[in-house]
């Protein structure tokens, strides 16, 4: 298994870090969008059960995230996500030969992928969404929204705190030391970044009649960050029939990192083998 660290051109020419992680003949290609606040560096758990399994392992560390530039929490407009995307996608196909490919979105992660299917983009063989961001567990009080509503018309990037449990992430112990000790994350949030995120969610659900591609769910039963019904919600109201969904009894927001990831990793690889 091999890692590398490098730098790929996003939206608006900016120069976004990624890093890679590849077998030494890869039979297919997982692209992931990591979740709020974090980065690439915490997804040694999916990382080290694929890639010896075959798979190239492909993460961005999204715009104002991890190590790479920009205010942190905040984008001028949801289509640079979708836009990142993109160019992150396109980038990886120059660089491989051509294979299977697979996109994996946790959290907020998730609502990038989602939204990026609705637009059925050619050429995948599925996705793979966790914790998705449909029904989020603190829904903004309709004070909050209005303040940040008009935030971020005359000052889109005023900074806001966004108050993570820290503890609901994960029901390993480690893994929430981890992230406190973590320099890299952060819970900080723009005005834009929030108006443009509850708009996303909302045309994420008028749009996802429009999902045409192979979709696994996963999602921990008592998560409190994004409530599993949203999960359920999904699966129910995708018509495409290549759907599965995957409720972890008792599990926390990212199933990855959670005490039952082994059933969670066999679970996606058991998916990704059916869908090659």
């Amino acid at each position: 298994m091999q890692g590398e660290e490098g730098i790929f051109t996003g939206s608006g020419g900016e120069r976004l870090f990624y890093q890679a992680w590849r077998p030494e003949r890869p039979r297919a290609l997982l692209l992931v969008m990591h979740g709020f606040g974090e980065h690439s560096g915490r997804y040694t758990n999916l990382i080290k059960h694929l890639v010896p399994q075959g798979y190239a392992v492909y993460i961005p560390d999204l715009r104002g995230h991890g190590r790479s530039p920009g205010q942190r929490g905040h984008i001028d407009s949801w289509h640079d996500y979708w836009l990142d995307l993109t160019l992150f996608r396109n980038f990886v196909e120059t660089r491989e030969p051509p294979l299977p490919m697979f996109l994996y979105g946790h959290s907020m992660g998730s609502l990038i992928v989602l939204d990026y299917l609705e637009k059925q983009p050619p050429g995948l063989r599925g996705a793979i969404v966790s914790g998705v961001l449909i029904e989020p567990g603190q829904p903004a009080s309709p004070l909050l929204v209005w303040v940040a509503r008009l935030l971020s018309q005359i000052w889109p990037t005023a900074p806001l705190r966004l108050n993570l449990d820290v503890k609901a992430l994960s029901r390993d112990n480690e893994v929430v030391r981890a992230y406190r000790s973590d320099p890299l994350v952060h819970n900080r949030v723009s005005a834009r970044w929030g108006t443009e995120v509850l708009q996303t969610i909302e045309l994420v659900k008028a749009g996802v009649k429009d999902i045409r591609d192979p979709l696994l769910i996963l999602h921990g039963e008592a998560d409190s960050i994004n409530k599993a019904e949203g999960a359920r919600w999904l699966f129910r109201e995708i018509p495409f029939t290549d759907k599965e969904l995957r409720i972890y009894p008792g599990g926390f927001h990212e199933p990855h990192n959670d005490l039952d990831k082994a059933q969670v990793l066999q679970d996606i690889s058991e998916w990704l083998e059916r869908h090659l």
